[in-house]
């Protein structure tokens, strides 16, 4: 397995070596792995210089062509994605608030979420000066709460796609109430492929601006991701971003989004993975995905082990469109936690996640042959064990 032939490269120099992911598309584990099409096109642009801002244009109109929406962005990874699409939405092209980013008080810079959409990645709406406003609560959110919400303060909704979420005011109401007031909807959609239909459904729905992660089912770099939208809100993300250089009182300044540099390799890299990825077989995945969640149930099943197939719920990683290997052994001595642990300390290592004392599989990156090694390495675990 190519996991374990490191040792004449760098990583080898570096002491580092691939591990088995049963996890999933996680940041943590370096989102995904590139083919040669993409790699392809990283090595053409890496050979070459480029006026950077043309090609952002470019390979902009290029996706959004692909996709049907009015523009598209490539951003350093979908968290850069909402908080520029934060940003835009605040500043909506003006310059001298543009140059005053994160300093927001003087302007519109309420977002608001529901209350059962906060997450970990919801700061990064305050990384360019948004103030979160909660709307509804633990329970669920009313129509008449968010209207409520919307005030003159209010720049943008934002909406975590983490359906299905029972008390979630649906996307199709939240667009609706939101344009009513003039107020745009930024979807935050990063790890919700597949399905396939995702990259344009939204789009159609109507929202304002999408943000998805590059770096994980839609194969491009790990440090990448992509904004869709309306054309004056995409052309704002781009003036805030990394390449752009604007002159105010005669001054040359850059924006909020300097830190957010995106490489000419990064964008064609978007570009290629977004064509690829229309044209991608997916019910062909997503069988394969199945049988090797099913083998691993049959033979990791017997006396004291309960494994079978689950489509995961709200919790797991995203997306849940993906089936996962559920494990649990009727043993207090052995845990999903302490079955994490010590896969990891395999050789080689295996990375899963538990939930509630149970141990789940992802077989979506596991490459050819890697759910056997999964199999043996669980039933050794478990034979010392129980």
């Amino acid at each position: 397995m190519d996991y374990l032939m490191t040792s004449s490269g760098i990583l080898g120099e570096l002491g580092v070596h691939g591990v088995i992911n049963a996890c999933g598309t996680l940041t943590v584990l370096g989102g995904t792995t590139l083919d040669d099409e993409i790699l392809e096109a990283i090595r053409e642009a890496g050979m070459v210089f480029l006026d950077v801002p043309e090609l952002h244009e470019r390979a902009g109109d290029f996706i959004a062509r692909l996709l049907g929406a009015e523009d598209a962005y490539v951003t350093s990874g979908g968290a850069a994605g909402l908080a520029l699409g934060v940003a835009a939405c605040m500043t909506m092209g003006d310059t001298t608030k543009m140059v005053r980013l994160p300093m927001t008080e003087q302007m519109s810079n309420e977002v608001v979420v529901q209350k059962l959409h906060r997450n970990m990645y919801d700061r990064n709406i305050e990384v360019v000066g948004g103030k979160i406003v909660e709307v509804g609560s633990e329970e669920g959110t009313r129509a008449s709460e968010l209207e409520q919400a919307l005030t003159e303060r209010t720049a943008a909704v934002a909406y975590f796609v983490f359906d299905p979420q029972e008390g979630v005011l649906p996307l199709e109401k939240v667009l609706d109430i939101s344009h009513r007031h003039n107020t745009p909807v930024i979807v935050d959609a990063a790890a919700e492929l597949p399905p396939a239909s995702n990259l344009v459904r939204f789009i159609r729905m109507g929202a304002d601006l999408v943000v998805f992660s590059g770096g994980k089912d839609l194969g491009a770099p790990n440090d990448t991701g992509l904004v869709l939208g309306r054309k004056n809100l995409i052309q704002v993300c781009r003036r805030l971003g990394p390449h752009s250089y604007e002159t105010t009182d005669n001054e040359t300044r850059v924006h909020i989004g300097r830190p957010m540099k995106v490489s000419k390799e990064d964008i064609v890299a978007v570009a290629v993975a977004v064509k690829r990825y229309l044209t991608t077989d997916h019910d062909r995945r997503m069988k394969e995905w199945e049988s090797k969640a099913d083998r691993m149930a049959d033979q990791l099943s017997g006396p004291r082990v309960r494994a079978r197939k689950v489509f995961p719920s709200l919790g797991h990683p995203r997306p849940v469109s993906i089936p996962r290997v559920e494990v649990e052994v009727s043993s207090g001595a052995v845990t999903g936690e302490w079955l994490v642990e010590n896969l990891r300390k395999m050789s080689p290592p295996i990375y899963s996640y538990s939930i509630n004392g149970k141990l789940y599989l992802n077989p979506q990156c596991l490459k050819e042959g890697e759910e056997e090694i999964v199999v043996s390495s669980l039933k050794y675990l478990l034979s010392q064990r129980i």
